[in-house]
């Protein structure tokens, strides 16, 4: 029988939104259930919702004023740059998010969003492996070719750790710094 998957760092990046960001009235933090939370997070490309326009479920958003500025998405298993280009360019096609917790209420996009991933080291043999560098280089690769045509995306970042030793400072002030210096 396989071993269930804890989601250590999807946790620990889940609480750390929440705590980040309770007190700003404004701010809402919503997490799929390996983060947290109780739901499944679905963009769609459309406002139309169903399993053709849904391109893919994310780990975490961050809304302003009901409006789409924040999409992290954590990767514990599958570091692969396939994995983690993939995942990103099937946000950027998307418009909105709509579930039935929002009373299918269509949230879009703002004008400036920012993209994260957040990549598990745990598995790494750090000094024998070059994925830390292959993740800079995807890093500044997506960078170069954002916003992708029609997306909002404008920003891009990886951020990768352990889950008992993730720098969650950096990954907050890096957040919050943009939430101040775009206009959403």
């Amino acid at each position: 029988m396989p071993s269930e998957i804890k989601h250590e760092l999807h946790k620990v990046i889940g609480t750390l939104m929440s705590e980040t960001f309770s007190s700003d009235t404004k701010i809402k933090v919503i997490k799929d259930p390996a983060c947290g939370g109780n739901q499944h997070i679905p963009l769609f490309i459309s406002e139309e919702r169903s399993r053709e326009t849904q391109y893919c479920n994310v780990d975490l958003l961050i809304t302003v004023n009901d409006r789409i500025r924040v999409i992290i998405e954590i990767e514990e298993a599958d570091i692969k740059p396939t994995q983690i280009c993939g995942k990103f360019l099937a946000s950027a096609l998307t418009h909105y998010f709509i579930h039935e917790s929002e009373n299918n209420e269509r949230i879009g996009m703002a004008k400036s969003v920012l993209f994260i991933q957040v990549l598990d080291t745990s598995k790494l043999k750090i000094g024998k492996t070059a994925k830390i560098k292959q993740w800079r280089k995807i890093e500044e690769s997506i960078q170069k070719i954002i916003p992708v045509k029609n997306s909002s995306i404008d920003r891009y970042r990886i951020f990768s750790g352990k889950h008992d030793n993730f720098n969650s400072e950096e990954l907050s002030e890096y957040i919050s710094d943009f939430l101040k210096e775009r206009d959403g």
